[in-house]
Order: structure tokens, then sequence, then C-alpha cells
């Protein structure tokens, strides 16, 4: 049965280009192909969906064109264990040209797919059809979420409540057995208490078993409803047909009551790793005070739009991002940054939703609504890591495959060989549902993205955003951290320090000449000289044929003369005599030294520097008392470098380094074999930010910084890096102890089961209670705290 597939391609510029993809498609065994070259689609005859369209997207790909894919993000439901999980992703990964994740923690899915081949609708209608709910997260998901939560503890709350009390004179006559009373409630009774535990209050696991079953795989439900399905049912006859044996009725209600209260302290807990997502989100408020027909009228934030003009009055909530028009006020925005100290905001200033206005009015226009403003980006980036997946969490995937089939073989192997050795078959029963009931592979699925969870909302709390768990994972292993100099280790605003005129030139010419050459340049040295020349009464000059050498300076005609500024070397390189004991002296002062020349005349040096941050210091040697060893990467030669690395106490340092060879000085690290971190400001260094193994970017509010860096620290103090790499490793940690504790409760409980050293109740305790103590364990997180900011170098 043939298939017929329509999707879009990039990078035609011709007919030609349409009617070569045709051709090569044309040659793949079982393909029809027919491209249009307007509409840039493909659209393609296939004998068989699944094995060949991977092959024609492949070969569109390899003869140099763009097969677009994009992302969806679906908001799942009915998932009870990381099988559930393993098991919607399995059915996703199914589907042609898709690649999905699925966090049983967050109940999301990630599913990366090529558009005109799947759509969104074929993977909601596909989790559907096994049993589950989906649906697309949107503009409103968290608030659906929130409501979804808020349903779903009051439904399990109801629950409990319902089953407890029917199973309440069976723990009253546990209670008595335990005291010494052996008085035992007749069968019937028994029944009669344990018949709408069964059937009512655990319908919902016998349904959500069905659907596993039906689908073709097992999970917890399976389990529980095995274990207690034997018990009750073997009660059942025993009373039925008067037979001589002791029932179980109360093993199966007590192992549903608790499972029910176990699953409500569940719920309870996983909610609250929610709590940095939702604690930014009521940073925003619902309305804003917006100027429209001469008057200011309350508007709601989903309403204001790009360019309208809004009022901020003291102590309340900036609504969107914008830009201060009129008014003075401090800003607290610790939201985004983490840092306690207000920012005092000025006309042209850039305001950010959801900080706050402490003590003036703000008058502004409106620059970044909805998705588009830094707290909704923010909120973005925290979302995508807490739904990745960290690669110690392919260990737990891979158990909790196989974990629900091995269990029941295991179950089995109980009943059988007890009843062999023993004669027993009650006794070997018994044993039997306890190795059902105690094992339970939630805990499993719960162990790394709980604490995933925790972390990154923590880090999104102090101003470090993680991009995805990969990057939370390998912050911890950083053995080796690079660090930009200019606005990492400096602060990034370099001011002149000396200016020193050849003989026969005067400072004014100098000046002049500089000015006139870096007037247009946004570079922080060319600001700084502009700056300085303004200051000194410099007189404006035109230049003509301007040229920027990446690294090394700039060249342009003045006057019909050539002109030169940049690098000491730059200038040797055109043949004009360098003064090299004067650079000489000012570099080894850790001083940039920039010449100037016009024709083949020397007019001077102007002499920079750059003060270092004031944490540069006492951040380094945390590090290096870390045990990660900490390197320094400047454009700036030899003698400057070497003046500043010693300052700061850097380990090594790489100089001459031009802005596009960064990423080979990291390379050449990862190369000797360490685990590199890139510090860098996101934008200059994205290239150096992309080839490690963790890049971080400092100060890092742009838009830029966020699509970039694997972290993005939000404040600008170095002692962020200390933070990102502290919370890394807790919750690292977290991750090791959850796993610890969910293999002990099997590696324990279930050879103990087998051997009918386990009480049923016990063993249902025991599985109720592995995944709270999971979920809790990562909520002792929160104890986490950042560095102090001294701001001292220490």
């Amino acid at each position: 049965m043939s298939v017929t597939v329509s999707f879009p391609v990039g990078g035609m510029t011709c007919a030609a280009c349409a009617a070569r993809i045709e051709k090569v498609l044309n040659r793949l065994g079982g393909v029809a192909a027919t491209v249009n070259f307007a509409s840039e689609r493909v659209q393609v005859v296939l004998d068989d969906m699944s094995a060949s369209i991977g092959a024609v997207v492949a070969a569109v790909r390899k003869a140099g064109f763009v097969v677009e894919e994009r992302s969806v993000d679906l908001s799942l439901s009915g998932m009870t264990c990381a099988a559930c999980a393993a098991r919607i992703e399995k059915i996703l990964n199914k589907l042609p040209m898709t690649r999905a994740s699925v966090n049983f923690a967050s109940e999301r899915a990630h599913i990366v797919f090529v558009p005109g081949i799947v759509e969104p609708e074929t993977f909601i209608a596909r989790i559907e059809k096994a049993g589950f709910g989906a649906k697309r997260l949107d503009d409103d998901a968290h608030e659906d979420a929130t409501a979804r939560r808020a349903q779903i503890w009051a439904a399990e709350r109801n629950r409990f409540i319902l089953t407890a009390g029917l199973s309440l004179p069976f723990f009253v006559q546990m209670a008595g057995m335990l005291a010494g009373h052996m008085a035992m409630m007749p069968g019937w009774l028994q029944w009669l208490f344990a018949t709408p535990v069964q059937v009512v209050c655990a319908r919902h696991l016998y349904q959500r078993a069905w659907n596993a079953v039906r689908g073709g795989s097992a999970n917890m439900d399976v389990l529980v409803v095995l274990g207690t399905s034997i018990a009750y049912g073997f009660s059942a006859v025993v009373v039925l047909f008067h037979l001589p044996q002791p029932v179980y009725f109360e093993a199966s209600a007590s192992i549903i009551t608790l499972i029910s209260l176990g699953k409500l302290m569940e719920t309870r807990a996983k909610n609250r790793t929610s709590a940095g997502i939702e604690s930014l989100l009521r940073l925003q408020p619902p309305v804003a005070h917006v100027e429209a027909g001469g008057g200011v009228v309350d508007r709601p934030v989903a309403d204001v739009r790009i360019g309208d003009i809004f009022v901020v009055r003291p102590g309340e909530s900036i609504p969107v991002d914008g830009a201060v028009i009129e008014g003075m006020s401090d800003v607290d925005e610790a939201m985004l940054t983490g840092e306690s100290m207000p920012v005092l905001k000025a006309p042209e200033d850039q305001i950010f939703g959801g900080t706050m206005n402490a003590n003036g009015v703000l008058r502004a226009k409106a620059t970044g609504v909805g998705t588009d403003t830094a707290l909704a980006r923010i909120v973005r980036m925290v979302e995508q890591a807490q739904g990745s997946k960290a690669s110690v969490q392919r260990l737990a995937d891979r158990v909790s495959n196989i974990f629900v089939p091995a269990v029941v073989a295991i179950a089995l192997a109980t009943f059988l060989v007890g009843w062999l050795v023993t004669g027993n078959a009650t006794w070997s029963l018994v044993s039997a549902v306890s190795v059902l009931v105690i094992a339970c592979p939630c805990s499993l699925g719960l162990a790394t993205p709980t604490a995933i969870m925790v972390g990154t909302g923590l880090g999104a709390r102090s101003g470090i955003l993680f991009r995805n768990a990969d990057a939370l994972e390998q912050a911890e292993k950083l053995t080796t951290i690079i660090m930009d100099k200019t606005g990492t280790l400096t602060e990034g605003r370099p001011t002149v320090s000396d200016v020193h005129a050849a003989p026969g030139s005067a400072d004014a010419e100098l000046l002049g000449v500089a000015w006139a050459l870096e007037r247009d340049s946004e570079h922080p040295l060319a600001r700084a000289i502009v700056d300085h020349a303004l200051a000194a009464g410099a007189a404006g000059r035109t230049v003509a044929g301007f040229q920027a050498i990446p690294g090394m300076g700039v060249a342009a005609t003045l006057d019909g003369a050539a002109a030169r500024l940049g690098s000491p070397r730059f200038l040797a390189d055109a043949g004009i005599a360098v003064d090299d004991a004067l650079v000489g002296r000012l570099e080894s002062e850790g001083k940039t030294v920039i010449g100037v020349a016009l024709a083949t005349r020397l007019l001077g040096y102007i002499a920079l520097s750059d003060r270092l941050r004031p944490d540069a210091v006492a951040t380094v040697r945390a590090l290096k008392a870390a045990g990660i060893r900490v390197v320094m990467l400047t454009g700036d030669n030899q003698r400057a470098a070497s003046a500043v690395a010693k300052q700061v106490g850097v380990d090594d340092y790489l100089a001459g380094v031009l802005p596009g060879h960064k990423a080979e000085g990291v390379e050449t690290y990862r190369a000797a074999g360490s685990v590199v971190g890139m510090v860098g400001d996101g934008i200059n260094d994205a290239p150096a930010l992309a080839a490690a193994d963790v890049g971080f970017a400092i100060g890092g509010g742009s838009a830029v910084a966020l699509d970039t860096a694997d972290v993005v620290l939000m404040n600008s103090e170095l002692t962020s890096v200390l933070d990102a790499i502290s919370l890394s490793r807790a919750t690292l940690s977290k991750i090791r102890q959850n796993l610890f504790f969910a293999f002990i409760y099997n590696i324990l409980g279930v050879p103990l089961a087998a051997l009918g050293m386990l009480n049923p109740i016990v063993a249902g305790a025991a599985m109720a209670m592995s995944s709270v103590s999971v979920v809790s364990n990562s909520l002792l997180l929160n104890r986490w705290k950042p560095h102090a900011r001294s701001g001292a170098q220490g």
C-alpha cells in the first residue's frame, strides 16, 4: 500500500534545484517524487512509509538542501509510573522522522518532527489511543497545569478518604491482633467491606492496567492489580465455598489504601517541585496601567501591545518589558539576576516585566509583550530544562522497560517454587502477592526528573538558567574553566589611562585622529577612546574608505593620507616604527596599548586599562580550591595578558587570540582530555561558548545569550559560576541518592518477599513510600543557597 507525503524544502534558488532534488529522489527504490519550486515543497509517493521516508529526507539533505524540523511540547495526563512514560516515548518514536522525550515528573513530552510527514495532531491521537491524555502547551498552559494539579490533588484526596473509611475496620482488626486480641470479623463481613475498595476505589487502577496491557506493555498498575486481585479473589473463593483456609481481604484493602496514601503524598510533593516556575509566573501582575483616550486605563497584561505607553506606580510589579520615557525609580531585578541591590532606572533605560518598582513613578513604552518578554524567555528555558533528560536517567529508563515483566516472572516463580518446596499453596500465593506489590518502577522514574525540576527552579530564582539537563549534569564534571578577560574577569568598561604623543606630535592631533577613526565603532575600547577625546576637546575630522581588521585595528583615509589605529604590531606590519620600550612598559602594567599613525608618521600611543571585577580573584581562588583549572583567554598581547593573569591568579592563559579563534582555544583543552567550561558574555564569545562542554554566558539577559549558552548567568557577578557548579553538584548528589533509594527498595524487598519474609501489607507500604522518599529527598535541595555576594576580592 503506497503512502503520499508532502514536506517543505529550503535552499532552492531556481527550477534547476527542484529538478536536481527530483532526480536524486527518483533514483531511490520505491519512491516517486515531484518537487514544486514555487511552493518549495516535495511530494513523494512511498511504497513503505517507515522504511523509505528516512532515506528520502537524508537524500535531500545530502544534496545540500534543508528539510526543516520543528518541535512541539505536549502536556500529558494518566501516567502512573516510569513505564508509562517509556511506553508513550516508544509509541511516538515509532513515527517517521520523530524524536520524542517524555518526562514522567513534569508530565510533558518534547517532540522534534518534520512538518508534512507527521503533525502534532498525530502525536495526540496516538497517545490518546494508548489510553493517556495529551494536549498542546499554549499560552494558558501554566494556568491549565495549575488547575489540573489542583484537580488531581482533590481527586486523590477524595479517593483516599473513601478508601481509608472502607478499610478502617481492617486496620482496627490488625491493631487488635497486635495487641493480643485475636477476634476476627466474619468472612462475609470482611468481603462486604473489601468489595467496594476493590471494585470502586481501585477502578482507576484496573482501567490504567487494562490500557497498558492493551497497548502491549505493563506498568505499576498491572502489578498492583495482579497482587490485590489475587488476594481478593482467593479470599472470595474461600468465603463463597466455606473452605478451611485463611482469608486475605485485609491485605488487598490495606494495599490499595496505602497505595492511595502514597499517591496522595507523591502528588503533593510533585506539586511542590513546580514551585520554581510558579514563583516566577506570580511575579507578573495581571493588569497594566495603559495610557488610552487621554487617560490611564487598567488593561489585562495579555492585551498590552508593543508601542503602548504604560505607567508603573511605586510598589507595583512591572507588567511587560519596556523602555523608560519619563521618571526615575529604583527597580528590584532580583527575579532576573538574583542580585538583591535595586537598580536605578532613568529615561532610555530598559525595564523588564515581573521586576518590582520601588519608590518612583515610571512612564514607559512597551518593547516586549507576551512570549517575547525576558520573563517569558526565562520560564520557557527553565521548562525546557525541566522537561529534558539527563544521561544518568538512561539507566533507569532501561530498567523500567523490563521491570514489570521481570517482576511478574519472579512472582510466578515464587508461587511455583514455593508450592513445590513447601507444599503450602496458600503461603506461596501470599509470597507471590508480596513480590507483585513491593515492586514499583515509580521511584525509578521520579529519581532523576524531580531533582532536576527542583534544581533548575532553584537556579532560576537565583539568576542561573540551565538550558537542559545535560548542562546541569556536565557542570559537575568540569575540570577546566576558560574565562574571557574583557567583560568577564574585568568589568568590561575600559578607560584611557595614558596618552603619549610621539615626538613632533601633540596630544590634540593624536586624539583628533583617534576620534575620527573610532567614532562609529561600538567596541568598548573604541568608546573609551572617543569619550576621552571628546572630554579633551579633540577636533572632529572626516575619514573615508574605512576598513576594520578584526583583532588588529582599523584603517581609513584622512585628509588624503592613510591613517591607522590599532595594536603596535598592526602599525609595525605597515612599516611604522614602534617604540618597543614604551609599549613594553605599558603592557607590563596590564594595559592595552593602541597606536595611532598618519601616513608613515607615528602620532603616539593611547593606553587603556580595565578594572578587574571585585569578585574575580576570590572566584578564581575558589574554583582552584575545588580542583578546577582556570585559564584566561584574551586578544591582548603576551605582556598585558601575563600581568592580568598574575593579578587574578589563573593557572594559565592564552594571549593574542583573535575573536574568530576563541573556539580553537577551547578545543585545544578539550583535545587534551579536559571537560571544559567557557565563561563569556554570550555575544562576542558565542562560538567558544558553543564549542565548550558547558558554556556560561555571564550577565546574559540578551536573547543571544539565551539562545547560545548552556548556562545563562543573569547577573554580572563572577561568583555565579561557582553557584552554577555548586547547584549542579548538589542536584547530581540528590539524583544519586534517589537512584539508590529507588533500587534498594527492590533489591532488598523483592528477595524478602519471594522468601515469604514480607507481609503483603508491609510490602504495599514500602512500595508507596519508595516514591514519596525519592520526591521528598529531591525537595531537600531547597536547602541549597548561593554564595554570599561579598563584593570583595579576598
